[in-house]
């Protein structure tokens, strides 16, 4: 029986076209194809090949049909090459993702990575193939194979990897870089995971995959390639022979410029191949080397070269193609004319970019250009011509009218395949055609199908179509529930939960907080030697130079410092001063009187009675299918949650935390039809009038086809619509009302208010605030929050406030591209117009309200077709709100601002940021600034813009290094994104706390608040303290054994954590996988933190050794008897004596006849086994005492 491949093989006369191509019919041209039918003729055409590459006009139409080729071909290799940015600037960094995905690319079509009778189908917009690439056989000269058993010369590899562009660090924390410590080379390149292979003298011993995160070990390979993380690599004496061509060829244009005397352009020329020079010593090749490598033309070849011989190429809309082409062509001459003129530019780099004749040529592959409509391209001249008879469809929403369509469909005999998306869609679309009479089969794309019968599809397509000559109709999402389907990111592995407080980024110059001596400077880990014994401490600096040796077994004292924004630089306390008490005892009762006000918020609310919501009924779940997204697990868990709140008879007040577009919206739009549907009415407050303009369109949208009746109470309608507005609300005839704190003004009330939404609440002023106390009485209220709160604080109020947090982001959206560059007007003037170009607007960053006319000066100066607006926090509030309309109303192109970026509000239009002075913002307000951008799944950009020739202040230099890394690497997230979560607590904590937050930190802060909330519930604190281990000993991490301090500091910090066995064998087993096998330093450091272990499981305060004299002192009284006391001392083979400590407490004394720290070790650990039986186990040694065991 046939598949639904077979009925689509007849319907797009694949059998015609590839007979045509056996013949070497090419190019062929096949028209009237609009949609998803150009991917699934692919899809049949491709099946003929082992290769394929599908060519398209915008990056947007290749997201299009990779996702269509994922639905007709299931299992296939189908991968994307995007498009990467050329920018001829110098810049100081860029982000690698793009790059990377790039890479991922080229790698898989290597000979030695490919996959045996795998059909690879790569899907490329025509701007990420314009650019020629480097021949694959030079490429591949540049990857290196590691066997194991193989021999390497381990001085070559570094000197190949610093060739293929990887940088070398003491720890690789992202792509692109190696480490060598000893033995052991770790290796992340971009287009696989990360490797480890470890050397026994230069022989490969290991290869092993390795977590990024984790830095551990996860499984042994036999071999790896690993290839460069740069497209374009030169060897060290092609490096040479280019430099030879760029001086040649500049002193012919520095000849030009002085016989017309062009003074200032032959200076900067000059000065650019001093900068080019300076780029090929260190190897580096950027977008500022690229024009130049035409120079070396030979070498570089187009994409397809890439592909098989007998790959196949199509091409989606060829006239697109030659008009996309032709523009950039003739856009590349334009700047490199007029860069010559100025000294800028010397080399033509048009021969490194391909023309539509080369996309023609195609290297002599099978070509099928694919078209909507039959029109003559210059240079197309195809050897055969089909008319596809493919039909789209028109969209129809209504379960009603869907199901007429489709009766009508079988009732002429035609096999009606719905594509609904995902496995839960199916069965519910399943379910509600069945309900009206029409059997629908879910099915496999292999399973078999017949004329007449109707099919479900868990796939996803973006348009629907009619085959009328195999009498087939495809329905798309598009056309059932009448929307586009956005379409969620394939799944990505996380970032694991972390505490925010730990010391992964502690660094000399952090302040920390000592809980018995306060806020002091961390500077340094120091080796110092004690009784002829060196040890490990980490030294704080207080006020008046004091400083504090902290040694290891006391790290639990001490936590980095995290404060609000406004005290990231906090006040030194004084060593042994009483500053730092009095600061703990105002914040401990600060803290207690929070925490009962919370309780009794709590108490009072358990105590409450509201409405009951009934289970969710099928208009519910309709109104749910609508969502044109794909719901992540976060969202999904919080809409659960919600609704069961709902569901209790007492009022939810729930709090919903997740960054701008990650779905927080749905959530409540979903709350509010449950609302409805029950007969109650909902009111959403927002802070403000952007806002709630914002918030009505969206839920106006979501509910049109339902009859709800929804309004918008703020400024922006007149007085006597607000009038008829709070009438309505009055008489219940106004299901929902979108408002500002207008909602909380006098007169305005509502017949039966049943939900309450309350956006961004920590921006109302207290008096609001006060006011929607009154309006949340006995009324299920969800608080909105787009600034992420602490996990550590979350976890610490459990019970006290419902909290949901939507952690991840919802659809397909590419990664922010980002650069760090010099300040150039080109540079910002091609920014602006390629965003522009393709219909986006852009903000423009500069935090000086004074000098803000004279970027708009510059701005009109170098792109006068741009519309600008301004907006600054010395604005009036109507002001303000009219410029921002303005912008959201794309009445302008570009918005030009102080920080004020407003944060709650959603401009998936705006894909494009410039920050003028990027070294004078601190980090989180650079990845805050950040996140407004790419908010759609279109491609944005941030420019990360510094002065030119300015002299950085070593603070500045050290902060454009740290977003270089952040920006390369990934690695300055986690500390951005700590700094948001504080602000975050700032906010959920009120005003007045921010104070004590400040003062004493904020992890004594959340430590304190979490104990007074256990204490006023009468649970127990329990309070274990650290024992105090003290055994003459050399136990420390070596500086020859790991060499970066801040690692080092981060291990430490770990192995106070360690509290089993187990726990201590993976520790080690770590150790040894990434530093190689440990020295005697370390082993002993085992032992002690083996000894911590066992006396805190035996209540022990204290294990001490002078000399061959070794006590142990337990903290309280272990209850061992002196009956008990004696047998201990019977069992043990060294001489023991008992004593009371200075507290009363039991202490153990023994002395030892050997003084080797190996039976130190011996005897301690002999002692605990006895020990163990009477503290661990009282009842079994009373019975081994009285001789009945």
């Amino acid at each position: 029986m046939p598949t639904i491949n077979d009925f689509l093989y007849k319907g797009l006369d694949i059998g015609e076209i590839s007979a045509a191509l056996s013949r070497k019919e090419s190019p062929q041209m096949i028209y009237q194809m609009t949609g998803s039918e150009k991917a699934a003729f692919a899809a049949q055409v491709s099946l003929l090949k082992q290769q394929a590459l599908i060519i398209t006009y915008t990056d947007e139409q290749a997201q299009k049909w990779a996702r269509d080729l994922e639905a007709w071909l299931p299992g296939k290799n189908i991968m994307l090459f995007p498009t990467t940015e050329w920018l001829p600037f110098e810049v100081f960094s860029r982000s690698h993702e793009i790059t990377a995905e790039r890479i991922r690319v080229l790698s898989s079509l290597l000979p030695f990575n490919r996959e045996t009778d795998s059909e690879t189908i790569v899907v490329a917009p025509v701007q990420a193939i314009m650019k020629k690439l480097i021949r694959p056989e030079k490429w591949l000269i540049h990857c290196i194979l590691f066997k194991v058993g193989e021999q390497y010369a381990v001085s070559d590899l570094m000197r190949l990897l610093v060739e293929a562009g990887y940088e070398r660090e003491e720890t690789i924390e992202g792509r692109g870089q190696f480490a060598l410590r000893g033995g052991i080379l770790d290796i992340a390149p971009h287009d696989r995971d990360p490797v480890r292979i470890e050397f026994f003298d230069e022989e490969v011993d290991s290869i092993r995959i390795f977590d990024l995160e984790t830095q551990k070990s996860l499984e042994s390979i036999s071999e790896v390639l690993i290839v460069p993380v740069q497209e374009y690599v030169i060897d060290t004496k092609r490096q040479q022979d280019l430099k030879g061509e760029i001086k040649a060829r500049a002193r012919k244009a520095v000849g030009r410029l002085q016989r017309l005397d062009r003074v200032e352009a032959v200076k900067r020329l000059h000065k650019k191949v001093e900068y080019l020079e300076n780029r090929l010593n260190t190897g580096i090749l950027d977008e500022s080397i690229y024009p130049y490598l035409s120079l070396l033309s030979e070498e570089y070849v187009p994409f397809f070269e890439w592909l098989d011989q007998d790959c196949l190429v199509f091409l989606d809309e060829p006239l697109r193609l030659k008009e996309q082409l032709d523009f950039q062509s003739n856009q590349r001459l334009t700047e490199f004319t007029d860069n010559l003129e100025k000294g800028e530019e010397f080399v033509n780099p048009d021969h490194l970019f391909i023309s539509f004749e080369d996309l023609l040529a195609s290297g002599k592959r099978p070509l099928l250009g694919l078209s909507n409509l039959l029109r003559e391209i210059p240079g197309f001249d195809p050897k055969r011509v089909t008319n596809m008879i493919a039909r789209p469809l028109a969209g129809y929403g209504k379960t009603s009218i869907l199901v007429e369509e489709i009766q009508r469909w079988k009732s002429i005999g035609y096999v009606i395949a719905l594509f609904a998306g995902n496995e839960e869609q199916s069965q519910r679309l399943g379910q509600g055609l069945k309900d009206r009479s029409i059997n629908a089969s879910l099915v496999r794309m292999e399973d078999p199908i017949i004329q007449g019968g109707v099919y479900i599809y868990p796939l996803s397509i973006n348009q629907g179509f009619e085959l009328p000559v195999s009498k087939m109709v495809i329905f798309s999402e598009s056309e059932i529930y009448r929307r586009e389907r956005k379409h969620q990111a394939k799944p990505k592995k996380g970032p694991k939960e972390t505490d925010i407080l730990s010391f992964s980024d502690l660094k000399p110059g952090d302040y920390v907080v000592h809980f018995y001596h306060g806020i002091g400077k961390f500077t340094g880990i120091e080796t110092i030697e004690v009784d002829g014994i060196e040890k490990d401490y980490f030294a704080i600096r207080y006020a008046g130079e004091d400083k504090l040796y902290v040694p290891l077994d006391q790290l639990q004292l001490l936590q980095k410092y995290l404060g609000t924004e406004e005290s990231s630089t906090p006040k030194l306390n004084k060593l042994n001063g009483n500053e730092w008490n009095k600061a703990k005892a105002r914040a401990q009762s600060a803290v207690k009187e929070m925490a009962i006000n919370l309780l009794e918020l709590y108490a009072k609310r358990e105590g409450a009675v509201g409405f009951a919501y009934p289970e969710d009924s099928h208009w519910q779940k309709e109104f749910e299918d609508r969502f044109p997204y794909e719901e992540t697990p976060d969202q999904l868990q919080s809409i659960m949650e919600v609704k069961k709140d709902m569901m209790k008879s007492r009022p939810m007040d729930r709090l919903l935390c997740g960054d701008v577009g990650y779905g927080k919206t749905e959530v409540a739009l979903r709350a509010a039809f449950k609302a409805i549907i029950s007969g109650k009415q909902v009111a959403v407050m927002v802070p403000t009038t952007i806002l709630a303009q914002q918030h009505y369109n969206t839920f106006r949208e979501r509910f049109m086809d339902y009859p709800v009746k929804i309004e918008m109470l703020s400024r922006f309608r007149t007085a006597k619509e607000q009038k008829q507005i709070i009438q309505s609300l009055k008489d219940g005839s106004l299901d929902i009302v979108v408002g500002t704190h207008r909602l909380l003004s006098e007169g305005v009330s509502f017949k039966d208010l049943g939900l309450l939404v309350v956006d961004e609440e920590q921006r109302f002023g207290v008096a609001h605030k006060e006011k929607l106390k009154t309006l949340k009485t006995n009324v299920d209220v969800l608080t909105l929050s787009a600034t992420p709160i602490p996990r550590t604080l979350h976890m610490s109020l459990v019970g006290l406030r419902d909290m949901s947090v939507i952690m991840t982001p919802p659809e397909d959206r590419f990664p922010v591209q980002t650069f760090v560059a010099e300040f150039n007007a080109d540079l910002v003037r091609d920014a602006i117009r390629r965003e522009l170009y393709r219909g986006g607007q852009v903000f423009f960053v500069h935090n000086r309200v004074e000098t803000l006319d004279r970027v708009v000066r510059l701005l009109n100066l170098i792109i006068p077709e741009a519309r600008c607006g301004v907006v600054h926090g010395q604005m009036s509030e109507s002001q303000l709100e009219k410029e921002m309309i303005s912008f959201l109303e794309k009445e302008k192109d570009i918005l030009i601002c102080t920080t004020i970026i407003e944060t709650g509000l959603d401009m998936p239009n705006v894909n494009t940021l410039i920050v003028d002075g990027a070294d004078k913002f601190g980090l989180s307000q650079l990845y805050q600034l950040r996140g407004r951008v790419g908010r759609s799944n279109r491609k944005a950009y941030a420019y990360f813009l510094y002065q030119p020739q300015k002299i950085l202040t070593e603070e500045a230099e050290k902060r454009l290094t740290t977003i270089r890394e952040f920006t390369e690497f990934g690695s300055g997230f986690k500390i951005a994104m700590r700094d948001l979560e504080i602000r975050g607590a700032g906010n959920f904590i009120g005003g007045e706390q921010h104070g004590h937050l400040a003062s004493i930190g904020f992890s004594l802060y959340v430590k304190m608040l979490k104990e007074a909330v256990q204490q006023l519930r009468g649970e127990t604190v329990e309070e274990v303290a650290e024992p105090v281990i003290d055994i003459q000993v050399k136990a420390l991490l070596p500086d020859e054994y790991i060499v970066d301090k801040q690692i080092k500091a981060t291990l430490y910090q770990r192995m106070l954590g360690i509290s089993s066995e187990e726990h201590l064998s993976d520790f080690l087993d770590e150790l040894v996988d990434r530093f190689g096998n440990p020295p005697d330093e370390v082993e002993n450091l085992a032992k002690i933190i083996r000894i911590r272990m066992k006396a805190k499981q035996l209540g022990l305060e204290q294990v001490a050794q002078h000399k061959q004299n070794i006590s142990l002192r337990f903290a309280a009284d272990p209850g061992i008897s002196g009956e008990q006391l004696m047998s201990i001392a019977a069992k043990f083979p060294y001489p023991l004596s008992f004593a009371a400590g200075e507290q009363g407490n039991l202490e153990l004394n023994l002395r030892l006849r050997v003084s080797s720290i190996e039976d130190i070790f011996k005897a301690i650990f002999k002692l605990f086994d006895i020990l163990e039986e009477y503290v661990m186990h009282p009842a079994a040694a009373a019975r081994t005492v009285s001789g009945t065991v």
